[in-house]
Parts: structure tokens; sequence; C-alpha cells
């Protein structure tokens, strides 16, 4: 069955073809320089002021930086994350040394995470983005410095059957894509009360 996006006009064929799975091979393995290009789209995703606050830690199956995520990982996510070949934690600088707060911090890691998303699926690795995990415990586990703020930890590997995930995880990696019309979310005068 085909993930590909149903869009109403066509987009970039990478773009219509991301998805977010569940459902990671367990034998697929990954190198630092499989995600090195993933990596280097992030770098050059745009910033406020060029202020590149983005920052990521990464673990691969197995090492020691993976087996520190893991037990950081929340919820539904034990039960599908630790399959994946690579566990990276997105990082903000959210202040910079002076205390001052950059307030695109998160605007910011948002456009890197999703460059390295589309550059992901363009080498043909998934990537699937979870806010449930304790940043807190990923702060310390890490020794985050002062103004800067772990946010989501993300998968990256190769795609599994469905059917490898326990329920109700195999029925939603498994259920239609959905997303609002166009008509719910552009707007081309004010919001009407």
């Amino acid at each position: 069955m085909s993930r590909n996006a149903h869009t109403s006009t066509p987009i970039n064929p990478v773009l219509a073809a991301r998805w977010s799975p569940r459902s990671f091979d367990t034998t697929a393995t990954l190198t630092p320089a499989d995600l090195t290009p993933a990596f280097e789209a992030a770098r050059w995703s745009p910033s406020a002021n060029n202020s590149q606050p983005w920052r990521f830690i990464v673990g691969f199956r197995g090492d020691e930086t993976f087996n520190k995520i893991v037990p950081t990982l929340a919820g539904w996510n034990t039960a599908w994350m630790p399959n994946a070949s690579a566990i990276v934690i997105a990082i903000a600088q959210t202040a910079g040394a002076d205390g001052t707060p950059n307030h695109y911090a998160l605007y910011d890691l948002g456009q890197s995470v999703a460059h390295f998303s589309v550059q992901a699926q363009t080498d043909g690795l998934y990537v699937h983005q979870v806010a449930g995990t304790d940043v807190n415990a990923l702060k310390e586990t890490f020794n985050l410095p002062a103004g800067f703020e772990a946010f989501v930890a993300i998968a990256v590997g190769k795609l599994a059957p469905a059917d490898e995930l326990p329920e109700p995880l195999a029925e939603r990696e498994k259920a239609p894509r959905v997303r609002h019309e166009l008509a719910e979310i552009v707007r081309y005068d004010a919001f009407e009360d």
C-alpha cells in the first residue's frame, strides 16, 4: 500500500512520500556517514539573524548514547522507538551566553529538523519525531549547558512491515493519511468572528 500523500496539487515527490512510520527494520544499521547528508541539510536551513541555534545528539542502536536515550522515552514510544537504527535528540539554544533569550530558536530548530527529514527521505531513510521523551532527563544525562534545551527525539531508520508493531500501533501505521484541506489552513483575508 502506497503511503504517498494525496495532494490537491502536485508537490515535490520526496515531500509527498515523506511520512512518520513507527515500524523500523531492526536489522538495518546506520553509520555517521549515512546521516551526514541529513545533518548537512539541517545545517543549511534558515535561522533568525543566522543564529543557527540547533544542536543534535546522535545515538546508534546498541551504542552508549542510544542506550542513554532509550530510558528517557515515554508512553508508546518505548514500544517501537528502540527498533530504529538511530535516535537523534534535537536541541535548541534558547538563550545566549549572557542569558538573552532567542525567541526564534524553536522555530529555527523546527526548520532544521524539517530539512533533516526531507534529506533523510531523499536518501531512503524514514524519520519519526516525538515529543514523548523526558527532556529534563536528557538535559541532565547529556550535561546540556545553560541556555540549551532538548525538545524532541527523532527515530531514523529503514522501514519494516507495519504488522511487526504491537496493536494499536500496527493499525495506526496502516491508517489513511489525512490533513486539513487547504481552505481550512490558508486565508487571504482576516479571520472572521
